[in-house]
């Protein structure tokens, strides 16, 4: 039953199959196409922690305005899987398409619906594609029959296929030859309502598609990365598997043809954070990557290396916890553990992206900061971040010198202690902003060794437990996170001085920002700012003091990013509102607007 009224370029799309059934090539398929045709297009790959059999979602937005916030309800449901698709049903707008294998067999299917029954065996034998492959193919059809219903260009799903066949023919041809046998098919066989279209755009110019951990080790390969160690954890694990990949081709000696970064898998996260450390005490840049559980376990070696001062980076890809949680579901709910983690006084660097590009950005500038202030850096990224492919900008190679910070060969020893008129020290605070000066294996001077220890020391690294050594050794250290506040990345920010304002971060920037967009449609005007980094600059705090209400958006349980802010800005507590929600879904703009315009309405 069409609505009579087309949605063109705007709707969204949700595939409902059988995880381990091949349907993520012909998902990635419709993504890539619609993206060769110049529309904006996002998607979210929703699966289950087994590895085959269990119901598995990929939900598509096509959006002309270039939003890809998570849509609640579908526009049009593809269903393939038995299991799921009655509730999969309920789930479609009135006025929606559904297209089911005609071999699931369901009463009473809706009437405020248009249903296209596909004959999958049927086009399969028809199309005579090696039998062995009916598996894996079936979900071709769906492919060729969208295709007619919605105008995806044939062409461009050719080339798209290419694309992810890397040009190989034997894959290629059997995909193409289902997806033009279901095209021909649906073509004289199905009406079409016309409620739902693509036309083609010139939005996606110059754009790429890209995942978040891809990127994060695209990053950190060009920030000079040396060493990296990890073990295995969802959704983290195609983050090394990425350094893996691009090292042969970007990271080759072009005189001696020797590999310059070394990718080891360790036993286990207690491995991997000490190889990290010992790394990073060695001179080399180096970094591990992790989600939620491994990040428990690399707590006493994070202490460990805040207190020895040693540089790394620490990516920890979120997800749904605690405990094992829901391995591949995202969530927000790492921060306030990052911001806590390892016992004493201590403070670490978090740096908080929200897009591809920040994800490539800071996976070099993770580095530069952590060398820097020579302390561990954690990325915070997520599930939804990490794991699904996004539209983004070329990624841009670092627009600065790598920065190794205070690190002493031989000739610099003599040349610094008649300078300073002092005498080096690995603690020695010669410039008075908390940095040291640290000297790395391979330094031949007489003064360059010293014990490295995670007990009490004092400037030039002798045991010591006097409580003067001890307090001044803790002072000085925090005093390198003043300087933080002036280096790490600044709030992104959208400001007209209004008395409303939303703060957010990460992967919760996508439906922010359009509820924004909503919520003016609503007359209500909201500034914004984007939280990218910790400690928090002075642009946050001042952001924070010209509003009068102020709603923390985020995904997890707690509100934990309103409860850093009143940590930092106890005096502004009161401006604070949670709006925070986790269910292993990202937020929706909708559910923002709910919850926001529910509050408003309750202050008047």
């Amino acid at each position: 039953m069409g609505s009579g009224q087309t949605k063109i370029n705007d709707f969204g799309i949700t595939f409902s199959t059988v995880n381990g059934s091949g349907s993520a090539t012909a998902n990635n398929t419709i993504q890539k196409t619609i993206f060769k045709m110049g529309i904006p297009v996002s998607a979210r790959n929703i699966f289950p922690s087994n590895i085959q059999g269990m119901p598995t979602w990929y939900s598509m937005r096509v959006s002309k305005d270039g939003f890809s916030g998570r849509f609640e309800k579908d526009d049009i449901l593809v269903a393939m899987n038995p299991e799921t698709a009655i509730k999969d049903i309920k789930n479609l707008n009135a006025g929606g398409l559904l297209l089911i294998n005609q071999s699931i067999k369901i009463q009473d299917i809706r009437n405020d619906i248009t249903t296209y029954l596909m004959p999958v065996d049927g086009l399969l034998k028809a199309s005579e594609v090696p039998s062995n492959l009916n598996v894996y193919l079936a979900n071709m059809v769906y492919v060729g029959v969208l295709a007619f219903l919605i105008g995806i260009e044939i062409e461009k799903i050719e080339a798209s296929l290419d694309q992810h066949f890397n040009g190989k023919k034997s894959a290629i041809e059997p995909n193409m030859k289902v997806v033009k046998k279901a095209f021909e098919w649906a073509e004289s066989s199905l009406v079409k309502t016309g409620d739902y279209s693509l036309e083609p755009m010139q939005a996606t110019g110059g754009k790429i598609m890209i995942d978040g951990n891809t990127a994060g080790a695209l990053g950190a390969l060009y920030g000079g990365l040396q060493f990296a160690a990890w073990y295995p954890i969802t959704p983290a694990t195609s983050l090394a598997e990425a350094l893996n990949e691009f090292i042969p081709s970007l990271r080759v000696d072009p005189e001696t043809n020797s590999i310059t970064c070394a990718v080891v898998q360790a036993e286990d996260e207690l491995a991997a954070i000490g190889m990290a450390v010992g790394a990073g005490w060695a001179g080399l840049r180096s970094m591990t990557s992790t989600s939620g559980p491994g990040l428990c376990l690399m707590s006493e070696f994070l202490g460990l290396a805040y207190f020895t001062e040693i540089p790394l980076v620490v990516w920890d890809v979120q997800r749904v916890g605690p405990s094992t949680g829901m391995p591949t579901h995202t969530s927000q709910s790492d921060l306030s553990f990052s911001y806590f983690i390892s016992h004493g006084d201590k403070d670490f660097v978090i740096l908080l992206p929200g897009n591809m590009n920040e994800c490539f950005e800071f996976g070099w500038k993770g580095l530069d900061i952590a060398e820097k202030l020579q302390t561990p850096v954690i990325i915070l990224s997520d599930l939804e971040l990490g794991m699904n492919i996004w539209m983004a900008d070329p990624l841009r190679y670092p627009d600065e010198e790598i920065h190794r910070g205070k690190v002493l060969w031989e000739e610099d020893i003599e040349k610094i202690e008649k300078e300073k008129q002092i005498e080096w020290g690995r603690y020695v605070d010669l410039d008075g902003d908390g940095i040291a000066y640290r000297t790395i294996p391979g330094n031949l001077h007489p003064k360059a060794p010293y014990f490295t220890r995670g007990t009490s020391h004092d400037p030039y690294a002798g045991y010591s437990e006097s409580p003067e050594d001890w307090e001044k050794n803790l002072v000085r250290i925090k005093k390198k996170f003043e300087l933080a506040r002036t280096i790490v990345p600044k709030p992104v920010i959208t400001c007209e001085n209004e008395e409303l304002a939303i703060i957010s971060y990460g992967s919760s920037d996508m439906p922010v920002i359009e509820a924004i967009d909503k919520l003016k449609d609503q007359s209500f005007e909201f500034d914004y700012l984007r939280v990218r980094s910790i400690p928090f600059s002075d642009e946050v705090g001042k952001f924070i003091e010209i509003h009068k209400r102020i709603y923390v958006v985020e995904n997890n349980r707690d509100g934990q990013m309103t409860q850093l802010l009143c940590v930092n800005y106890p005096d502004q507590a009161y401006k604070f509102i949670s709006v925070a929600h986790s269910d292993g879904l990202s937020l929706s703009a909708q559910w923002i607007v709910n919850r926001i315009l529910g509050k408003e309405k309750s202050e008047k």
